[in-house]
């Protein structure tokens, strides 16, 4: 089906962007700069709704009636389909305009166009979204997520790292992990005992989870129980190669293109909506440590920026297994 995203030129005239320096702005991630007056917080918006005329007219005013400015804005209308998704950043006074009145404001809105979906977050005074790695063997992906965690560029709280395979206390991951005091619990799995009652209680306070090449499958019970989403990565060479080995049985069959794919996990495996996927090209020059290297990159690029994506509003769910991803 083809899709259709509304433009509008004249979006910053429309939206009425700021004619001022932008020394005062804070952005995500920061300093305070105690000689800038007023601080601006930066915020986010989300928005679906069936389509009407106005909307937009009205999120902007929304906004602009209590001293904010948008900085940008997108919005898509699919073809011969009556609904409306938007996603808008933009900068106020949190003095002038609190949290709390923030949420009735936008919360109107939801209420006169009987939407859907109307998320708003304030980055730098909400809570970070809280998370649990899921991992098994393998620990690219996993290693890369707590590094960037570290390093301040995911912004989520990991509440703990449940695994099916015991890593042992001198290991990497584990120095890590109880460096930053990160609990690590080990769930030995079967055929006959995939441990999801315990995975459950482990996970009970969580936004979010987020399966770092976990090779175990999620009931539909377990996914029922949870109740929220569950994010999972997986290299782009299925079903062409399945089994054991895939890269291996790529390498030997002389693919050109590789890639890795992030999505929501549904009870049918591997075809939940895709969040994000990245492809790269390899050739007769790379042997198989290299095609390995260059596979694994992608699944931990992949994942990282689909986490992110989730973690800034933008990615809603557009009909039954589709995304909409701003």
């Amino acid at each position: 089906m083809s899709l259709v995203q509304r433009a509008y030129p004249s979006l910053p005239k429309l939206f009425g962007f700021a004619k001022r320096s932008f020394k005062s702005l804070r952005f995500p991630g920061e300093p305070l700069d105690p000689s800038s007056s007023p601080i601006l917080s930066y915020g986010i918006h989300v928005f679906h709704a069936p389509d009407a005329v106005g909307i937009v007219a009205k999120l902007s005013d929304c906004i602009a009636s209590k001293g904010g400015n948008i900085l940008g804005a997108s919005v898509f209308v699919p073809e011969n389909k009556h609904v409306f998704y938007s996603r808008s950043e933009f900068i106020f006074d949190p003095i002038k305009w609190p949290r709390s009145e923030m949420d009735e404001d936008f919360h109107k809105l939801l209420t006169t166009y009987s939407a859907m979906r109307s998320v708003v977050r304030v980055p730098d005074h909400d809570p970070k979204y809280k998370i649990c790695i899921l991992a098994s063997k393998q620990d690219h992906c996993l290693v890369d997520l707590l590094h960037q965690w570290q390093e301040g560029r995911l912004p989520v709280d990991i509440t703990c790292v449940i695994s099916n395979h015991d890593r042992g206390p001198n290991t990497h991951v584990s120095h890590f992990l109880e460096r930053h005091g990160i609990p690590y619990h080990y769930l030995q799995t079967t055929n006959a005992d995939k441990r999801e009652g315990e995975i459950l209680e482990l996970v009970q306070n969580t936004d979010f989870l987020v399966l770092a090449r976990y090779m175990q499958i999620l009931s539909g019970d377990f996914l029922k129980s949870y109740g929220k989403d569950v994010i999972n990565i997986h290299h782009g060479l299925l079903p062409s190669f399945k089994g054991g080995k895939p890269s291996k049985q790529a390498f030997d069959a002389g693919v050109k293109l590789i890639g890795a794919t992030s999505h929501f996990v549904t009870q049918e495996l591997d075809a939940g909506p895709i969040i994000e996927q990245m492809v790269a090209r390899v050739s007769h020059i790379d042997n198989l440590q290299s095609f390995v290297q260059k596979s694994e990159n992608l699944e931990k690029q992949c994942l990282t920026k689909a986490i992110k994506s989730y973690c800034e509003l933008r990615v809603l769910p557009y009909e039954d297994n589709k995304t909409v991803v701003f």
